[in-house]
């Protein structure tokens, strides 16, 4: 028995429970932002300058809410979700645009899939595609919770991994300005001085894991190889408190992004 929407040994708690894949949230940040509608609605409507990891913090712990609470918790953060959206629409160059758009949300949702797809593989293991496919359907209840229309969905990886190539390949999400002006900040971030260098370390290399046009495009590396093998060797070294997600303290993540 389970009282939320996922049982224990779903593959969305599995590879969630993973604790390095909360590094993700500045790769899935900056993915966001290579939409210049998404981007838009950050530079417009967020204060990203002034603290940008605490709207990762939000992200972070809306998303490991549902993934990890009761449904009543869940529904809770998708309706806190939701209602912050609602304020966030405007124009850029002419175009309008709406946090409420199902193709915006669609994108958004779509770099936490990866994201969350790429931090396992890169620094836990390869998964098999039965999981991959089960996660990718799981992570579509999580686009429900926060409001995305069922029916936008593609309806396997597969057809998820293209249309993720379709809209970068033919120009629709490309770096533009706005997510340059995000990046600068998400890779150098206004914190106390003792922490910069290993939060830029994390920005930087979990940064390196987008897809390659993007990469390229925000004029970033891959993450160092040697890094990438520590981080696998380490792992199971790890205590459970500090390897896995629902032993880590969520309430004070929760806390500190303000929700």
């Amino acid at each position: 028995m389970h009282d939320g929407y996922f049982a224990d040994d779903s593959a969305v708690r599995r590879i969630a429970r993973e604790s390095v894949l909360m590094l993700g949230g500045p790769r899935a940040l900056l993915m966001q932002a290579a939409h210049p509608l998404v981007a838009a609605g950050i530079v417009d409507h967020s204060r990203y300058r002034e603290d940008p990891w605490r709207r990762l913090a939000r992200t972070m712990a809306a998303l490991y809410t549902i993934v990890f609470g009761t449904c009543d918790q869940a529904d809770r953060m998708g309706a806190i979700t939701r209602a912050a959206h609602r304020r966030v629409q405007g124009t850029r160059d002419g175009r309008a645009y709406s946090a409420a758009d199902p193709e915006l949300m669609l994108w958004v949702h779509s770099t936490l899939v990866d994201t969350g797809l790429a931090l396992y593989e890169t620094y836990v293991h390869r998964l098999e595609a039965a999981a991959a496919e089960e996660f990718y359907a799981q992570m579509k209840v999580v686009a429900h919770v926060f409001g995305v229309p069922d029916d936008v969905h593609p309806p396997t990886l597969a057809d998820f991994r293209a249309y993720e190539r379709e809209l970068v390949q033919t120009g629709v999400v490309r770096v533009g300005d706005d997510a340059r002006a995000v990046a600068q900040t998400v890779l150098s971030p206004p914190v106390p001085l003792p922490l910069r260098p290993a939060l830029r370390v994390v920005a930087q290399q979990t940064a390196g894991l987008l897809p390659r046009e993007l990469r390229e495009q925000y004029g970033l590396r891959p993450p160092l190889p040697g890094a990438v093998g520590s981080t696998r060797r380490l792992l199971p070294l790890l205590p459970p408190q500090l390897r896995r997600t629902e032993r880590l303290p969520l309430r004070l993540l929760t806390a500190f992004a303000g929700l």
